[in-house]
């Protein structure tokens, strides 16, 4: 008898916790893919326990989010996207007006400690060879994610095409990239370093940030194609473009800073909220996971 009276007891409690947990108030991030474990394990759960509401991330690619949302399909309370890019594509369809520099990052090349090659791309990353030329070895198979919704598929195309001419290797994207459009090297953001983890492909592209995020080993590349200095856009990495078929149209894209910006939308559900954590991302606390995942700290202005 007592342990059924225990049992009904915990029964009673937790029904009656029930309509507290279902009446908290939801609050939504849609974030750059790359991004998913600071936000989903630091920044989203620390900012949810202060204000007592119930956080839900959602992570793709930072064009195709801001597609979504600019098409009404999506209503996050704060949107943060990797390049000025998808920012200004809300802002094109008004739903944006200000975008905030939260965190920075670099482009690097990821590595499977668990592929065959793994020892070339040590070397690699030690500076005993040259990044490229393990690429190229055959058998290694390179993973990256689409241009078309991704920006980080963009960014790898551009640091492919730089260091084409900061190494003087003119063959170097078409050899190791093919087509820009390549579709057996491109998976999605969210899966494509966790399929690197589990040894499906050798090496991918990665933002330095999510790369370090993940505990994966990774080759440092310089500056000069990392796009990770806005003091070298206009007369070095500007000197890169290519062009893509979106819905049957050309589209030439060009480098962008690799900043992270965060932006309420004129029709999030919380719009306080979203502001609130925009500035707990901006603030010391939020900084300090940033860094502690990896991230650089925020560059540039704010996006208007």
């Amino acid at each position: 008898m007592q342990k059924l009276h225990i049992a009904a007891s915990l029964t009673a409690a937790i029904f009656l916790a029930l309509p507290a947990f279902a009446s908290a108030q939801e609050f939504r991030v849609a974030y750059a893919g790359s991004m998913g474990a600071v936000m989903d394990l630091h920044l989203g759960p620390a900012f949810a326990k202060a204000q007592g509401v119930h956080y839900q991330g959602e992570g793709q690619g930072a064009y195709g989010l801001a597609h979504l949302i600019a098409g009404h399909k999506l209503r996050p309370d704060v949107f943060v996207s990797i390049t000025p890019g998808p920012i200004e594509v809300l802002m094109k369809a008004g739903l944006v007006k200000k975008a905030y520099p939260v965190a920075s990052t670099a482009m690097c090349i990821a590595y499977s400690p668990n592929s065959p090659f793994a020892k070339d791309f040590e070397k690699a990353a030690a500076g005993k060879t040259p990044w490229y030329k393990v690429l190229d070895m055959p058998g290694v198979r390179f993973g990256r994610t689409d241009p078309k919704t991704d920006p980080q598929g963009q960014n790898i195309v551009f640091t492919f095409m730089l260091a084409e001419k900061y190494y003087h290797q003119p063959d170097l994207v078409k050899n190791i990239l093919g087509p820009v459009e390549n579709q057996q090297q491109i998976f999605t953001e969210a899966s494509l370093l966790a399929r690197l983890k589990s040894g499906q492909m050798a090496a991918s592209s990665g933002y330095l940030s999510a790369v370090k995020s993940l505990h994966l080993p990774y080759i440092t590349l310089p500056k000069q194609i990392n796009l990770s200095d806005p003091a070298m856009s206009k007369n070095w990495y500007s000197k890169v473009h290519f062009t893509l078929n979106v819905d049957g149209h050309p589209k030439t894209v060009h480098t962008q800073p690799l900043v992270f910006y965060a932006a309420v939308p004129t029709d999030a559900p919380d719009p306080k909220l979203g502001m609130a954590f925009i500035h707990f991302m901006a603030s010391a606390a939020g900084q300090a996971m940033f860094k502690e995942t990896g991230y650089s700290a925020p560059k540039g202005p704010v996006l208007k």
